[in-house]
């Protein structure tokens, strides 16, 4: 059957790999975007999940189109790299208030109707970075780090209800985000990467789609790694 899919953030990289990989199985997928034109294909619903009123917007128009959510992946995600002596307090708690606040809530809103249908599937994109940790980024890697507590605190919460709750930790990825790097830096970072190379998205997508299947339904509380082994260990 073809389920109602939320992918936020999903109009690039890893998030419109996510929501390509959905809507190839046949589901019905809507993805959220805040700026620029969003790729064809797509329920496309701009969205700041920073803003409690948008996002609740956001899921009245999927609803009216496609149903309650019974997929969310939660993947909108921002940073703002700064050594610590440097960072700003707007530099840490934008950060937070979209990786961490911005997941709480689509996932708070989300919930509302996988408790109506007694299941769901909730699989929320962290980053190798929050449990490996980076110099310059303990912003990102804090709202990446919270992740896990927030999805195992909710594992337990609602799985008397048949809601799943698991987390993605991917490593490096071959998006337009590390495409910007020199040649020096991404040679650098593949030298860590047992698997001496970056992810392409798609990797990515792939786990996510297994967490949400019927194949992972005794699968929740899960923080499965997608580094290439980077972060083992952790």
């Amino acid at each position: 059957m073809s389920r109602s899919v939320l992918v936020t953030g999903g109009n690039r990289g890893i998030g419109l790999a996510i929501a390509r990989a959905f809507a190839d199985a046949g589901d019905k997928v809507a993805i959220t975007y805040r700026s620029g034109e969003p790729p064809a294909g797509f329920l496309a619903v701009k969205c700041d999940i920073t803003d409690a009123e948008q996002v609740e917007q956001a899921y009245k128009e999927i609803e009216e189109n496609h149903g309650p959510v019974e997929v969310l992946v939660a993947n909108a995600g921002i940073t703002k790299d700064q050594l610590l002596m440097r960072m700003s307090e707007e530099d840490f708690t934008s950060v937070i208030d979209t990786n961490l606040t911005g997941t709480f809530r689509v996932v708070k809103r989300a919930n509302r109707g996988m408790l109506r249908a007694k299941k769901g599937r909730v699989v929320l994109i962290s980053s190798v970075v929050g449990l490996y940790g980076s110099p310059g980024q303990a912003n990102y890697a804090a709202s990446k780090a919270a992740l896990v507590g927030f999805a195992r605190s909710l594992a337990r919460e609602l799985g008397s209800r048949n809601i799943t709750f698991n987390v993605v930790a991917p490593g490096f990825v071959d998006t337009d985000m590390t495409k910007v790097l020199t040649d020096e830096q991404r040679a650098g970072i593949v030298q860590q990467v047992p698997l001496g190379r970056y992810a392409q998205p798609e990797e990515i997508a792939a786990a996510v789609r297994f967490l949400a299947s019927d194949d992972a339904s005794y699968i929740t509380g899960a923080v499965i790694p997608v580094d290439g082994g980077l972060g083992m260990g952790h």
